[in-house]
């Protein structure tokens, strides 16, 4: 369906853009997770009810108007902005409040370029969907892939060494 092409695009253009500034700048690297599968399957499990479900249902669902309610531009332009601002935002406070193992990776520019990039993509995804379910999918996937393959697991333990 529409939907599933509008889903696809988004997350063709921002790999496309987060794996050329990624790799280009050193924050991302081929870099499997060494875990056993249950491992795997455990987080990937995790990451869709949290971050994903949880980040999306907050920074989307209850703070912008549902697509079929976008009547002004400018008001919606402004939650838009304000959703995504916070978006980011939350991210070293959470880090700084609740989640040690963020520390201090989620105070850095590249990840928090990244994240805002994840939120623009999934508030475009959201304009044209209006599906909770596709921006989920669509965070879960990019947390999983950075999680499991391109080094993140390793920079929130190397984050969390004495």
């Amino acid at each position: 369906s529409k939907d599933w092409i509008i889903f696809l695009a988004c997350l063709g253009i921002y790999g496309a853009i987060a794996l050329w500034v990624g790799f280009k700048r050193g924050f991302l690297q081929w870099q499997p997770w060494p875990k056993a599968p249950l491992a795997w399957l455990r987080l990937t499990l995790l990451l869709f009810f949290t971050p994903a479900l949880l980040e999306e249902l907050i920074f989307r669902v209850l703070l912008l108007p549902y697509p079929t309610e976008l009547h002004q531009f400018w008001p919606t332009l402004g939650a838009m902005a304000l959703s995504l601002t916070l978006f980011v935002v939350y991210h070293p406070l959470n880090a700084w409040l609740f989640y040690k193992a963020g520390r201090p990776l989620f105070f850095q520019p590249m990840f928090l370029a990244l994240a805002a990039l994840l939120g623009f993509w999934a508030t475009v995804l959201y304009w044209f969907t209006g599906s909770l379910w596709l921006i989920t999918l669509f965070h879960w996937a990019i947390v999983a892939i950075w999680l499991l393959f391109l080094g993140g697991n390793a920079k929130l333990t190397v984050a969390n060494s004495p």
